[in-house]
């Protein structure tokens, strides 16, 4: 089957330096695939002279004349800048002409507008942003990471649901397991709204196996996590930060002095295989899931390395079809009464 992918390129942090490279790196790893770089074309044909472009039947550009800014207002974004690159690129999805947008610029300016433009599935109430991080047992999907910082509990229910879906299509599990994120495994924890949540993933057609704590993200053996957009988003800006953290105090650990320098020698191969395991680029690029249409964000400083594994996420996403995948499920489950299948 034939991918088409519409890439924002001058979205994130440093635009055409790192979206049109990891362009022509999925266009070499993925036969299949066809790229619209859209933006700005003097640009685009400028970045495009750097690099040996060995795909002209697959990779063209579609012009867009606007940029959104990273920290531009969402409202602005959406009504004063219908040529941006962004609003373009999600417009193409939304013509039948890409089958998924790839974007690292402004979060709440590319929810806004793929919202607006695509819309939500049908018997969605709210988008979540999902993405995989690393566990002990390998990775689990996590949402909502920020677009909803309050969710209602059919909202949580959702969320668990279109996460189960999601791993189900692009992962071929049958039954994915799903816990939901409170302060405690004991039903007499959490909020009512956490509460009403876990009695409703009871009774939905997922694999639910209850209440999940903050230690449980990393080594508990899970697939799926929902909580609101407030709590993921901290969540994941903590572990980024954990990661950070430790990454420095071990590289001024192993260079304090000459010992220290010699032991960093003999470990190297074990701090070379940690840092790949933490490395959050090889999992880069957030499903705004819940849409008609497949958009990935990316992070807004990925490398050419992290910018290429968002858009082999949206490749996957459009191969196993998940928003249809999702529609099909819902169109078929009354969530509000269902039972487990």
């Amino acid at each position: 089957m034939a991918i088409s992918i519409a890439i924002d390129s001058h979205g994130g942090d440093q635009g055409v330096s790192v979206t049109v490279p990891a362009a022509l790196s999925a266009l070499a790893a993925n036969p299949d695939l066809s790229i619209i770089l859209v933006g700005q074309q003097d640009l685009l044909d400028a970045e495009l002279v750097n690099h040996s472009n060995n795909y002209p039947d697959r990779l063209s550009i579609q012009h867009a004349s606007q940029i959104v800014g990273m920290d531009e207002s969402p409202a602005l974004a959406l009504r004063g800048k219908k040529d941006s690159s962004m609003r373009v690129a999600i417009n193409l999805v939304k013509e039948g002409k890409a089958g998924a947008c790839i974007s690292a610029g402004n979060t709440g300016a590319l929810m806004a507008t793929a919202r607006f433009v695509l819309k939500t599935l049908s018997g969605i109430k709210r988008p979540a942003i999902v993405t995989a991080i690393p566990t002990m047992f390998g990775h689990v999907h996590f949402l909502d990471l920020g677009a909803n910082v309050d969710s209602s509990a059919e909202v949580l229910q959702q969320f668990g649901v279109m996460g189960s879906i999601l791993v189900q299509s692009i992962e071929k599990q049958d039954q994915p397991k799903v816990g939901l994120l409170n302060i405690g495994h004991e039903d007499v924890k959490g909020n009512e709204t956490v509460k009403a949540a876990d009695e409703l993933l009871k009774n939905s057609p997922v694999n639910y196996v209850g209440f999940v704590e903050g230690d449980d993200i990393f080594t508990a053996d899970l697939d799926v996590i929902a909580c609101d957009g407030f709590v993921g988003n901290v969540s994941l800006k903590t572990m980024e930060g954990l990661a950070q953290m430790i990454t420095s105090i071990m590289k001024e650990e192993f260079n304090r002095n000459f010992l220290t320098k010699l032991a960093g020698l003999v470990a190297m191969p074990v701090i070379k295989a940690l840092r790949s395991r933490l490395d959050n680029r090889r999992y880069n690029g957030a499903t705004l899931l819940g849409l008609r249409g497949t958009v990935i964000k990316s992070h807004g400083s990925a490398d050419v390395y992290a910018y290429t594994k968002a858009i082999e996420e949206g490749y996957r996403e459009v191969q196993h079809q998940v928003p249809e995948m999702i529609e099909k499920v819902l169109s078929t489950t009354d969530l509000t009464n269902s039972t487990k299948t």
